[in-house]
């Protein structure tokens, strides 16, 4: 499903203006929701990030936010507290009422989790809290008791700033519909990418449970074998790419104004040339009988200036060079290695780049 990101700003508790971001689904949404990040963190955190583009991508527009005082929004940090901070919570979630009347789900991280927490009884359209790695607040358990939403908490046993105790008192004094999940060898941040992924995914799962069927998407038809669609919207560098029946996403890093959703265009580029070279290697070597058992192609693309280049024609001007590392696994000769190494320039991808190229664009 194509997604797209677009600013939101909005105004907080006291006026301040407060910094979003929205991601779109791109078929008419079914919920929204409202992602609270940890403390001292912003909404360009791993978890925000991923959170979000994974509810997006089932139907649920979701809105990542910097508290007052922090990333891009106004006010001062230092004088905000919990109470603030769900307030700002409970503003997000008026923000995006007013632009759809769909039910609000509230995912909190770390403190987060706790203001999400304090905020669920003052929005009538809640229909869900999921809080990760969040603390317990002695002076909220009536409100976490008496809230009525359904909720879902996510923590690490490992956890050594927010300890598990905690993810234990919240579930308790918390009334069903009520779920754990525990995210062993997570630590605090979600710093590994494969921890924030598994919070997104199965957060996504598990709010489906609680929000309208989604009507049934359209499925674009299959493009011919050679033939590849790319679509997306000029509010943000994110892309869907089509090729055949598989779809994939094209993005830029969040430092180039992207929401980090996939590779960038050079990225794929050289992913298109690692892997049409190994898959040469490996079809060489089958038809040879050599004990290639794995090939790890690395690949890096830079432009550098003609005279700096020793082995280019040229000599003005810039050039585009790239870097091609082979990594051979198998009880290989030295003759069998340099003769791999000579083959892996015949990789149809490599001889297109190499060849002269000739593109023409024509408006549809």
């Amino acid at each position: 499903m194509t997604t797209d990101v677009e600013r939101l700003d909005f105004a907080g508790r006291n006026g301040q203006t407060l910094s979003g971001r929205l991601h779109l689904p791109a078929v008419s949404p079914i919920a929204c929701a409202v992602f609270a990040h940890c403390f001292t963190c912003s909404k360009e955190s791993r978890a925000a990030r991923f959170v979000a583009a994974a509810l997006a991508e089932k139907g649920i527009v979701t809105l990542r936010f910097d508290f007052a005082g922090l990333g891009e929004s106004e006010g001062e940090f230092d004088s905000t507290t919990l109470a603030h901070d769900a307030d700002d919570i409970v503003a997000a979630a008026g923000a995006l009422r007013s632009l759809y009347r769909v039910p609000v789900l509230l995912v909190g991280h770390s403190l987060g989790g706790a203001a999400a927490l304090a905020a669920a009884g003052q929005i009538s359209e809640a229909a869900g809290v999921a809080t990760i790695g969040a603390p317990f607040e002695a002076e909220h358990a009536e409100q976490i008791s008496s809230m009525r939403r359904a909720l879902v908490v996510f923590h690490s046993p490992q956890d050594n700033v927010v300890g598990i105790e905690n993810a234990r008192l919240i579930y308790e004094t918390a009334r069903h519909p009520k779920s754990f999940v525990s995210l062993d060898g997570a630590d605090h941040l979600l710093g590994r990418r494969s921890d924030a992924r598994y919070v997104a995914d199965v957060l996504a799962a598990w709010a489906g449970r609680y929000l309208p069927e989604q009507p049934n998407e359209e499925i674009p038809e299959d493009t011919p074998e050679g033939e590849v669609i790319v679509e997306g919207k000029t509010s943000s560098f994110l892309q869907r790419i089509q090729a055949r029946h598989l779809a994939f996403a094209a993005d830029e890093p969040v430092d180039k104004g992207g929401s980090d959703l996939g590779p960038n265009p050079y990225e794929l580029l050289l992913a298109g040339l690692g892997a049409c070279t190994s898959m040469t290697l490996k079809m060489y070597a089958g038809r040879k009988e050599w004990p290639l058992e794995a090939v790890r192609v690395t690949l890096s693309h830079d432009r550098v200036h003609a005279k700096d280049c020793e082995d280019c024609d040229k000599d003005t001007g810039m050039i585009d060079v790239i870097e091609k590392k082979l990594e051979l696994e198998g009880d290989l000769t030295e003759e069998q290695r340099e003769r791999l190494l000579a083959i892996s320039a015949r990789c149809p991808v490599h001889r297109t780049l190499l060849n002269e190229i000739k593109i023409r664009s024509e408006l549809a």
